[in-house]
């Protein structure tokens, strides 16, 4: 039966749980950390994991920052990681694109995260940074001037998203010779306090309306970043672990790749909403196993 509560389990059961795998892949904002703040218990818990022989990853869908600076972010809160450990969107658009031996310039509505990652596969991008109107929105209709050398657009979160971005990002996204890319879905991210925290999939939502084109996603759960997990990491899917804090990325990345799945609730998903997609949709995306936290597996264990 799916969505078991791991504190439910039986000694026996949660042993044949810890035993089921060799390989932990989990998210990072929303079950390691919020934003600046450490999840209690989580930096000891990965240890743990570390120190039983499991070999841990962070698969990401943050865009802002560049794997090196994951690492530090990690160190910051405690947690041993190395760059090859890691994968997060940004990078993710820059093997991408690096794949499809790109060599042209990709218009970027995003952060210096994935700027960086494209500059260390010498790809040329522009559209870093703001871009306020000019005059009114005719005027700066009328002034723009389709750059010939740009031949792909990449969305990820942008603190300086605009009106001229977003005619820009659309008009070069509606010429399908161009590639088109979101680096994740995520329409919310795990908000530190009551307020909405938008994510990058509201920003790739307007302009796939306004391009009337849908954009080749990279991040969880879709396939480019499934089949990297696996020529990357080697990974056995039976004897993998996913973890994560969202039902739609996190959870269904590991359904579709055959993962174990442990949902946290210190995130975006709630009780009420897995109880909810559990009572109302025979079909819904359930995790084989949830959590109030992911601490939640060191008390199991002093209990075992």
């Amino acid at each position: 039966m799916a969505a078991k509560y791991l504190k439910s389990l039986a000694k026996a059961e949660f042993k044949a749980f810890l035993e089921s795998f060799d390989f932990v892949l989990s998210d990072c904002d929303g079950v390691l950390w919020r934003e600046k703040e450490v999840i209690k218990g989580s930096p000891e818990t990965v240890a743990r994991f570390k120190e039983s022989g499991k070999k841990f990853f962070y698969i990401t869908n943050n865009n802002c920052k560049t794997r090196a600076e994951l690492v530090d972010k990690c160190k910051s809160h405690t947690y041993e990681a190395a760059v090859e450990e890691i994968l997060c969107t940004s990078y993710l658009a820059a093997v991408y694109l690096k794949e499809q031996n790109f060599k042209k310039k990709a218009y970027v509505i995003g952060s210096e995260g994935i700027t960086k990652e494209l500059d260390a596969q010498a790809i040329k991008h522009c559209g870093l940074g703001p871009d306020p109107i000019e005059g009114d929105e005719l005027d700066m209709l009328m002034n723009f001037k389709k750059d010939p050398e740009v031949g792909a657009v990449v969305v990820g979160f942008d603190k300086h998203f605009s009106y001229p971005k977003l005619v820009k990002a659309a008009t070069y996204a509606h010429d399908r010779g161009n590639h088109f890319i979101g680096t994740n879905p995520d329409f919310e991210r795990p908000s530190p306090n009551e307020n909405l925290f938008p994510g990058a999939g509201c920003y790739l939502l307007a302009i796939e309306a306004a391009a009337g084109r849908k954009a080749v996603v990279l991040g969880k759960p879709e396939p480019f970043v499934s089949e990297l997990i696996r020529k990357k990491y080697g990974v056995n899917p039976a004897r993998t672990l996913m973890i994560g804090d969202n039902l739609s990325t996190d959870i269904l990345l590991g359904k579709r790749c055959g993962f174990t799945t442990l949902l946290v609730m210190s995130g975006i998903t709630t009780k009420e909403e897995l109880e909810k997609q559990r009572r109302d949709s025979p079909n819904s995306i359930l995790p084989d196993f949830y959590a109030d936290q992911l601490s939640d597996v060191l008390d199991c264990l002093q209990t075992s």
